[in-house]
């Protein structure tokens, strides 16, 4: 298991994933209600990463943006 400090940006103009500074930064267009940004993050990690999305987990900050990612490989 690999644990990822990432911070999210809903609402974003597209959708990306940027490395910076040890962590990641995930900016996504789907809004930050009802956990729709969360499960727009998870799609994109697991495309990033090359792994199924069953294999992310949010470990930490499920309501903010700044987060904790596992990641099981």
């Amino acid at each position: 298991m690999k644990l990822i400090n990432i911070k999210v940006i809903a609402n974003a103009k597209r959708n990306e994933v940027i490395e910076e500074e040890g962590r990641l930064k995930v900016r996504c267009r789907a809004p930050a209600v009802e956990g729709k940004a969360n499960k727009a993050v998870i799609a994109l990690l697991a495309k990033h990463l090359d792994v199924k999305k069953s294999r992310i987990k949010i470990g930490r900050g499920e309501k903010s943006a700044e987060k904790v990612i596992e990641v099981h490989f």
